[in-house]
Formats: structure tokens, sequence, C-alpha cells
């Protein structure tokens, strides 16, 4: 039994359009998220067996469901798209955990909605493996996210460059409410659907938010800490199109992501981002890009006047503040300064001129600052060791420094070559072994096991990913 609550799909009609899954052929489950499940308060025994596997392929309607695809519009690449949507999820409803949170539950591969814009509404297998992976490593490392609570093969094909398996993701977040899904309602000068929209998101997310104001100020804030703990991990998004901010600040449609191997400020994975726009170095000016989209939207509720644009701009203006913050504490945590002071962004910065110099292994390093084994990642050795001196007087003699290390740095990333390599395994042989062990060794990215060393070595030359790729 599900407790769903769908306030949602209680919205006004405009909203969204109801919009049921379309059945797939022969469901079988990859993975269950079983620890997730008991946080839903759903019985993880009955979802991994027939009936279960049923509902999370969209085969079968739980009772409680209000399946629907919500609208949105959104920037992306800097061009405004009027009309998107949920072209390939449905939002089969709203679920009350037993400590009163309340999830959305989403199918993402369900089959074609009114949004799909004449595609298929299909997932093919790599897309939903990544996300389950990376996903599910970042709430482990507790970086605000969507989370996969299970992945599930159709048994049919999908066609893009070539056939492909097909599979379905059941997506859990706190909400999937985007700036795209203000934009939707100010680009039709709707002010009683954007009023209603901030109400229920102030209502679902914000609820000691005074007003509209209030709510950009606290959206601005959650960005801020999210953008910051993706730098963190050298996490590139790869395509943070309005569509793709959720305003609860949590990491949504993960997409062609990837993470950095050797340190470069400026790479780029995603195969669309042809002109860096999305670089991992570009992300936090993005986000005020962003945001700023959100504050035009929001400006009709505040006023609609000069002192409601100049409020809005201020609070925006305000996100580089809040971020280079967030920046400080996460980097100063990384090299063990529980509370670093500003002149600690010197030896930060100083730090990472010598990683970008020689593409030094972003994981590697930080994670070798605990262990004694950063030195090796590096050619220069007299310059690390220049900046080792120096470092090692910040710290002194604190005691803390290394549990602080050990929280901040994780010993293993989801390695770009080794998703592809889970994926190539899935799609072409049916073999979900390496699927797997990913997905237990990323749930505890801080454990050193020797059973699992492999999980963090570098990728050969040969192995190198230099292109992600959305998969629609």
């Amino acid at each position: 039994m599900i407790h769903f609550d769908n306030s949602y799909a209680r919205l006004p009609q405009g909203f969204f359009t109801r919009t049921a899954p379309t059945p797939v052929r022969d469901p079988s489950l990859i993975a269950l998220n079983r620890p997730l499940a008991e946080t839903l308060g759903l019985d993880a025994d009955w979802l991994a067996g027939p009936e279960g596997v049923q509902m999370l392929a969209g085969n079968v309607l739980p009772e409680g469901a209000e399946p629907i695809a919500q609208a949105y519009a959104g920037h992306q690449f800097g061009g405004f798209s009027p009309q998107l949507g949920d072209g390939r999820a449905v939002l089969l409803g709203e679920i009350l955990a037993p400590d009163g949170r309340r999830f959305d539950l989403q199918l993402k591969g369900a089959g074609p909605t009114p949004f799909s814009r004449r595609g298929d509404g299909r997932a093919w297998l790599g897309p939903v493996l990544r996300e389950y992976l990376v996903s599910e490593f970042m709430a482990a490392f507790g970086i605000p996210t969507t989370r996969a609570l299970a992945a599930v093969a159709t048994g049919e094909t999908v066609i893009r460059e070539t056939i492909l398996p097909g599979a379905v993701l059941a997506r859990v977040a706190a909400s999937h409410i985007r700036v795209g899904t203000f934009e939707f309602y100010a680009a039709r000068g709707d002010r009683d659907r954007l009023q209603l929209l901030a109400d229920h998101v102030i209502a679902r997310h914000y609820p000691q938010a005074s007003g509209a104001a209030d709510l950009l100020q606290r959206v601005v804030e959650a960005q801020a800490r999210t953008i910051a703990g993706w730098m963190g991990l050298g996490f590139i998004h790869g395509v943070m199109n309005t569509d793709n901010m959720s305003v609860s600040g949590e990491t949504i449609d993960y997409g062609p992501c990837a993470f950095m191997d050797g340190y470069r400020p400026d790479q780029v994975f995603s195969s669309i981002d042809a002109h860096g726009r999305y670089a991992w170095n570009e992300q936090p000016n993005i986000a005020v890009w962003n945001l700023a989209q959100l504050a035009s939207c929001l400006v009709p509720l505040m006023g609609n006047d000069d002192a409601a644009v100049a409020e809005a701009t201020r609070i925006v203006h305000g996100f580089p503040v809040l971020y280079q913050a967030e920046w400080l504490r996460v980097f100063g945590a990384k090299l063990g300064i529980a509370q670093p002071r500003p002149e600690d962004r010197e030896l930060i910065e100083h730090l990472l001129s010598l990683m970008a110099a020689e593409r030094a292994d972003f994981t590697r390093v930080f994670a070798g600052l605990s262990d004694g084994t950063a030195r090796d990642e590096f050619i220069d050795r007299e310059a690390w060791d220049r900046w080792s001196r120096d470092w090692q007087d910040r710290i002194g003699g604190d005691g803390q420094a290394a549990q602080v290390m050990a929280r901040a740095n994780p010993r293993r990333i989801p390695r770009n070559h080794r998703i592809e390599q889970a994926i190539a395994a899935a799609r072409d042989e049916g073999d979900f072994t390496l699927f797997h062990r990913l997905d237990a060794a990323l749930r505890q990215p801080f454990q050193d096991r020797p059973d699992w060393d492999d999980l963090a070595v570098a990728p050969a030359a040969d192995e190198i990913v230099q292109r992600t790729f959305c998969g629609t």
C-alpha cells in the first residue's frame, strides 16, 4: 500500500496533463533501492515481486495514483522554449513518508505524453543506469538530489542512433518543480497561476517564507549550497538549462553528467555543449543566470514595479557571496580545515593551480591528503612539497583535521569509464555485475575496502571518456 496525497494534481488545469504510463512488454527488475523504499514506507519485498515490478514499469497503477505529465518551459543553452514539459516521464503521485515528508514518485521513460514533441517517450538502458548510480552516490555524499528507487528493464528496444534495450527509472524527488515551471506561466502573462505555483512551492518546500521575495531568497540559498557541493566533487552537470534546475535545490536530470578525472577547470563532457556554456568552472555563473530568470518570473508577484525589480536584483546578486562562503566551507573541509578563514582561499587556490598545471586527478589528490599519497599524483614534487609545508603549517596540530578530510573526500566517485563499462556489459551481454558492484561501493564512498580499490583507479589512456550523451 502506497500512501499518496497528490497536491500538485489538485492544482488547476494547465499545470499538467493527465497521462498514464504506456505499458511495456516484459518488465524485469534490474535494481531496487531497499533503504529508500524503507524511508518511503514502502514494502521492498512487494516492490521486488511480480506486482511491484509491474507497477515500477508503468504497467499497473497503484491505488491512489493520479498520473500526470507536468508542464514547463525553459531556457536551453540560453534560448527560450516556451513549451517543454515531461516528454518521457509520468508522475504517479506524491508519497507521504512515515516521517511526514512528501516525495514525488515519477517513472522516467514511461512512454509518450502530450509534451513528447514526436519523441517515443522512452529511455534506453544506459542513461537509466547512469542516473541510478550517480544520484545515489550524490545522496550518499549528502548533496541534495533526486533519488533512484528502482531500475526496470522493459523487454523492449528503443531506437536512437542504433537499436538499444529499453528501461524505466523510478525516480523520487522532493518535487519536480523547476525554474522552467515558473517560466511557463510568466511567458503567458498568467499572474494567477504564477501566484498559485509560488504558494504551492512555499507550502511544500519553504513554509517559513513570507512571500515571493523570500521564496527567491531561499531558492538562491539552496542553489548556492548545491552548486558548491558539485564543485567539491568535480561534478559537471552538463545541461544546466532552466528546466533542469529544481526550485527545491535538488540536483535533477543527470543526462550527460560526468565527474572530472584529471583536474581541468574548463572541463566539458556533454556532447551538446559545443561552446562550454556548462563547463565545470562556469556552473556558478550559470546558476546566477538561471536564478535571474526565476527572479524575472517572480517580479510580478513582488509588486511589478521598479522597487520589485531592484529587490529581485539584489537577491540574485547575493548569490556570489553565499556561494563563495559555501565554496570555502567545502574546499576548506577537503583540506581538513573545519572552520576556514578568508585567507585560506589562497592556500586552496594554490593547490588547484598545481593540479591544473599537471591535470592531476581531482579525487585522488584530495583523498591522498589523508593517507599521504597525494604527492604521488604530481610530477613536480618540489612544487607539491612547498605547498604541503604551507598546508601543514595551517592545520598544525589540529587533531580533527584527519576526521574533517575523511568526511569531505570520497575514496571513490562514479568514474566515467567505470560507468561506461557497466553500461556496455549490461547492454551487450545482459551482465549487471559491474553495475551492482558500483552501486554497492558508491553508496559507501568513504569506506576504504581493498576489494573496491580498482573502482578508485583513474582511467588508463585508452579508457578516458571524452564525451557523454543525454540519451534522448
